[in-house]
């Protein structure tokens, strides 16, 4: 019988590092002082997605959403069966290849996967079965977050010694334009106490703590600069989560990471957006701690001549 080919098999290590070495080439021309190592081999959570066409300028085929309603647990039975993630199975070789490559100058930051909220409530749970289980399976709740801590925690013990290593850039999208995604009581129990032990982490090795979270989280942001500690935080939304909001009230405490609204990357004219990135620059400059960028990821929907403008009026601003 003839062997059917795999619709999309793993490029082999020697495209792999082509295609590493082509990005680290990408992010140093465009003058970033680092290089942003996401994911890790070995460090998966399997979970249910629904998936739709990629209509986006830069289109990939098809597009993945979370699944809300109910992901791969929902029981004690589900957590006993579930494929963990096994910390003494990472595979790191990437990381150091990356390291060995950068020329010099340039730092790494890492940031292995979704976060201590995230995986829980978008891959593991599904958001409206982690809202029943909060109140019929608090028990179980916990131990799927303790679960997911100690192997994100396992994860950054194993790179605090990579070379040119200068933080952690952990993402965890906690809220939403009005709010947090879930009561901020929970939030404080069972996910700023893994931030804070990853601060912590990255503090002992000289190394900086960033977070990016999406949403309106004004009622936790004390929690995270005065108890997590974190360095700076990213993402933000001009509704519900201005980014010149968030410099006038944190500026003297954080570094205020990004902040251009992706919906306006997306679909403002040029120069409108120009006129924009000015004003977002007018208002975040003063003081420092401040640094350009988009809201959110630069996605596949933004068009490139936008995304350059942007970067174009912050290497050429004198206000």
């Amino acid at each position: 019988m003839k062997k059917v080919p795999l619709a999309n098999p793993k490029p082999d290590i020697e495209t792999q590092k082509k295609y590493f070495l082509n990005s680290i080439e990408v992010y140093y021309k465009m003058g970033y002082d680092f290089y942003r190592i996401t994911g890790a081999v070995g460090l998966a959570f399997p979970g249910k997605t629904r998936q739709g066409k990629d209509t986006a300028i830069f289109s990939r085929g098809t597009r993945n959403w979370a699944e809300e309603k109910q992901g791969p647990i929902s029981s004690w039975e589900d957590f006993e069966c579930y494929p963990w993630p096994d910390p003494r199975k990472f595979d790191y070789w990437y990381y150091d290849f990356i390291s060995k490559n950068l020329p010099d100058g340039m730092g790494i930051l890492v940031c292995p996967s979704s976060g201590f909220l995230e995986i829980p409530l978008d891959t593991l749970f599904g958001y409206e079965n982690l809202c029943y289980l909060m109140y019929d399976e608090p028990d179980l709740v916990s131990a799927v977050f303790r679960k997911v801590g100690e192997i994100l925690y396992a994860y950054y013990e194993h790179i605090t010694s990579l070379p040119k290593l200068v933080g952690f850039f952990q993402g965890d999208d906690m809220g939403f334009k009005t709010g947090t995604l879930v009561p901020p009581e929970f939030l404080k129990t069972h996910v700023l106490p893994w931030h804070k032990k990853l601060a912590e982490l990255a503090h002992k090795n000289g190394l900086i703590y960033l977070l990016h979270a999406c949403g309106n989280l004004e009622k936790i942001m004390p929690d995270l600069i005065n108890d997590v500690k974190i360095d700076g935080k990213h993402s933000y939304e001009d509704e519900g989560n201005p980014v010149w909001e968030t410099k006038k009230k944190y500026g003297d405490k954080i570094a205020v990471l990004g902040g251009i609204d992706v919906d306006k990357l997306a679909r403002y004219e040029e120069n409108q957006l120009r006129n924009h990135v000015k004003k977002i620059l007018d208002l975040c400059m003063p003081g420092g701690r401040y640094c350009l960028g988009s809201g959110n990821t630069v996605t596949n929907y933004i068009p490139l001549r936008n995304y350059f403008a942007m970067v174009e009026e912050g290497l050429n601003y004198c206000g």
